[in-house]
């Protein structure tokens, strides 16, 4: 049977005269294949098989001239490892997996590569090529598994969903072909390649050349958006493939089917404005309304839609989730608070919360459209009775406030559908056509300030909502995709962005920056924070803590591809802690070892946290189950009748919790033991959201438990557990129970941080149990120990009923756990 004709399977430019084909195999033929570029380049200038690097840099594997298997990172294309850090080793089926760690023969070195510096290893390549579809991956020396980038070619996901790398024995390397062009092409123009005189004959499709590389690291400095300037306007949007960029400006909303329009000019400067287009009119405009339209190639993966009304990415206000945009004064939005002393991350108390779930029941007189927003909200934080000051946290972490998809006003909506990152959510305004968010969002800040509370946003820059307006400003530019054009999903929301893409990285930036210095926010919240990258992460950090260098950053460090708070160890972002959620949530029901419980009490030591308030522990946030639904012995996981082992459990939790180093974490409403009915996901049940505070005075016994614990973990006391280095080997000393999984622990063992000692012990058995930890421990003394807390309760300073006394074999009850202070 004749062998089937080469396809081209995707093709892109590496300059704007250089550039690869990828073939669907190796080429065998005698002499190289023959392609063609349209009219612009009916024939390349050369072509030559590629040598190693650009298969290292999409396959991460190649065969090269003298037949040995070569394995191969290359930091300088976007990598979050540091080669002078870090050990490598390349892993798989071939290997063991986990195996090859440590292993002298599976580590890659430094070595050139086409004059780059790359991680390579090499060996015979027939035990990798048989049998055909082996999977590998790179792990570091602690055991940090690298992730896929979103257009890596040769990805397949394993029976546990987990992302790996194939090796196809048909695309060793000479199935890329790098080509060199005598003439510059030309973005703006629809860009292909096919076969030279064969797709004339057979009808075969031509393959859309997109940009690579060098496109997406295209920027510009100049500043972006409506920019008021005393008597002048300037409108500047960056849109580096367009052919034509048109905008439009009405001053009333009612008028914008007659609204002016103005076409802008490409700079064609050498000033670093490469891709900008600009106009400049003669006139203050702030508050009048506008909006783009971006015109381009009509076909392929990058098309424009030249009808299409584009939301400003650098709108500072917007009228509702497509716009229009707003023209603000930066005099007129002004500073927000600058008062407030942002807490040390190891002091923090956080509290996940929604805008809108705060407010709508809030015991406050406010008017129903207040209460859908900044200004209900700002009524209940200055509040005498404002719930989550008398719980004691000292920090908010506010669930999206930035314009997202919302229809109406109305309609309840998480926010995690970002169409906006400088503008706040329109839906949370009572006249968003005024930019009355602004000032809504800037007082209701100053407001949690007042209370003592930093306030952080969560930020979503993974994905964007809809309308995707970057999509139609750039859609190869801002979105990772596929040779075909089909837009990577690894975000789950339908697309993700690019965020290594230059200007990707500072709307990124730049944002922040204006939610630093126009709202006076504490810091962030990177929802999905894996799908921009480690190397992204460093840069964000360095940039807003040259402007707030006690900036809060935590990363939700994970996506549908991978993980990476191992790869964040060595930055200055802190990670929720999803292994210390699962853990706990099995703990504290009988499941688990008490040693693994250990390591979370340590604050998950080394390889998720290098530092103390690196790792943010929690057990209950907006996504999936309430923490009451998901340990409840209910049927149907519906927790709002709680029983009584519910509300044990829930007591040793919040003990762990608050005994664990790292930064602690709750849900609004968890310290009341808040039900959603055994719902998992609720993004849109505002119903199902909305606190209901009567519920605390059920729950009031839970509530103060989980109170008296925040107040003693920020006593002068309680600094044993807020650690802001690692502590010394000897600070803790653990105690187990062969058998069983109840432990107790000493902190501050060693006296090493004063003569204070803590003993806290937890047993989340149904059977009373003993444990052993000695007279030198229990001391000479009855009084030794003083005990400040158990399961139900902590006692006052004088003391009320019975106490547990320590004793050499302490005594622990069925789910019970006790707290004790000793003075040496």
């Amino acid at each position: 049977m004749a062998e089937a004709p080469y396809r081209i399977v995707r093709a892109w430019l590496e300059s704007l005269t250089t550039g690869v084909v990828e073939l669907d195999r190796d080429w065998k033929g005698k002499t190289p294949p023959r392609f063609t570029f349209g009219d612009q380049c009916p024939a390349p200038a050369g072509l030559a098989a590629d040598t190693g690097l650009m298969a290292a840099c999409t396959y991460r594997y190649f065969v090269n001239a003298k037949g040995e298997m070569v394995f191969a990172l290359t930091p300088e294309h976007g990598s979050e490892i540091d080669p002078a850090r870090d050990i490598l080793y390349v892993a798989g089926d071939f290997n063991g997996w986990q195996a090859a760690v440590g292993q002298e023969a599976w580590q890659l070195h430094p070595e050139k590569l086409d004059g780059e510096q790359v991680l390579l290893w090499r060996g015979e390549a027939a035990p990798f090529l048989k049998p055909a579809g082996q999977r590998f991956k790179f792990v570091t020396s602690e055991h940090h598994w690298l992730s896929l980038a979103d257009n890596a070619p040769n990805w397949v996901r394993d029976e546990q969903g987990n992302l790996n790398r194939v090796i196809d024995p048909a695309r060793t390397g000479r199935h890329l072909w790098r080509f060199s062009l005598n003439q510059a092409l030309d973005l703006s123009e629809s860009l292909s390649v096919a076969w030279a005189g064969r797709s004339e004959a057979t009808g075969e499709a031509a393959v859309p050349l997109v940009p690579g590389r060098f496109f997406h690291e295209l920027k510009t400095d100049l500043p972006l958006g409506a920019l008021v300037r005393g008597s002048e306007t300037v409108f500047r949007l960056f849109a580096p493939r367009a052919r034509s960029v048109t905008l439009f400006l009405c001053h009333e909303l009612a008028a914008r089917t007659e609204a002016q329009q103005f076409p802008l000019a490409r700079r064609e400067d050498a000033d670093g404005a490469a891709g900008v287009w600009e106009i400049a009119l003669g006139s203050n405009l702030h508050g009048w309304f506008y909006w783009y339209t971006v015109d381009g190639v009509r076909e392929g993966p990058g098309k424009f839609e030249p009808e299409r009304a584009i939301l400003d990415p650098y709108a500072l206000a917007t009228v509702q989730f497509d716009g229009p945009g707003i023209v603000l004064d930066h005099v007129w939005i002004g500073q927000g608070d600058r008062t407030f002393q942002t807490p040390a991350w190891h002091d923090l108390i956080i509290v996940e919360a929604h805008v809108r779930d705060l407010a709508a029941n809030a015991p406050v007189k406010a008017l129903p459209e207040e209460r859908r927003g900044f200004t209900g909200l700002r009524r209940w934080v200055e509040s005498p009775d404002f719930y989550l000051h008398h719980l004691g946290v000292n920090c908010v972490e506010l669930q999206p406030v930035q314009a997202c998809d919302r229809l109406t006003a109305e309609e309840y909506h998480w926010g995690y559908m970002t169409n906006n990152y400088f503008a706040p959510e329109s839906g949370y305004s009572l006249a968003p056509e005024a930019a009355s968010g602004v000032r809504e969002l800037q007082d209701l800040v100053t407001a949690f300030h007042r209370r003592g509370m930093a306030v952080l946003l969560d930020v979503v820059y993974n994905h964007v909502g809809v309308p995707a307006h970057l999509m139609f400003v750039d859609r190869l530019y801002y979105f990772e995709q596929d040779a075909a054009g089909n837009l990577a999903n690894f975000s789950g929301c339908g697309n993700d962005l690019r965020a290594r893409s230059a200007m990707a990285k500072r709307l990124i930036i730049d944002s922040c920056l204006h939610l630093i210095e126009a709202f006076g926010v504490d810091g962030f919240r990177f929802d999905l924070a894996e799908l921009l990258g480690a190397d992204v992460l460093r840069d964000i950090e360095t940039a807003l803590k040259r402007v707030k260098p006690d900036v809060i950053l935590i990363a939700e460090p994970w996506s549908f591809r991978g993980h990476i708070a191992g790869a964040l160890r060595d930055t200055g972002w802190a990670s929720w802690n999803d292994g210390y959620r699962d853990f706990v949530r099995d703990y504290v029901r009988g499941g688990g070892a008490g040693d693994r419980m250990e390591y979370f009490l340590r604050g998950s030591p080394w390889y998720f946290a290098k530092w103390p308030a690196q790792t943010v522990n929690y057990t209950e946030s907006h996504d999936d189950r309430t923490w009451i639904d998901m340990i409840t012995e209910n049927g149907g996981n519906d927790g709002f009748a709680p029983t009584a082992r519910d509300r044990a459990r829930t007591h040793l939790m919040a003990a762990l919790l608050f005994m664990s180093i790292g930064i602690p974490m709750l849900s609004a409403g968890q310290d009341f033991l808040r039900s959603k009915h055994g719902v998992n996901n609720t993004y849109l049940r505002g119903d199902l959201n909305a606190l209901d505070y009567r519920r605390l005075y059920r729950h009031l016994g839970t509530h103060a438990y989980f109170a008296d614990w925040i107040a003693f973990r920020r006593s002068e006391t309680g600094r044993l557990l807020r650690q802001h280095t690692r502590a010394s080997e000897g600070f803790f000393r653990f105690f187990h129970v062969p058998g069983s999984t109840a432990f107790a622990a000493v902190y501050n063992a060693d006296l090493s941080q004063g003569a204070e000692r803590l003993l806290f012990a937890i047993n989340p058995g149904f059977g009373d149990v003993t444990i052993p930890i000695g007279a030198g421990i229990a001391g000479e003394t009855a009084d030794a120990w003083e005990q400040l807390a158990d399961h139900e309760r902590f006692f006052a300073a004088e003391g009320h009923g019975a106490m547990l006394p320590v004793e050499a074999e302490l005594f622990v009850p069925a789910l019970g756990c006790g707290l004790w202070l000793s003075e040496e």
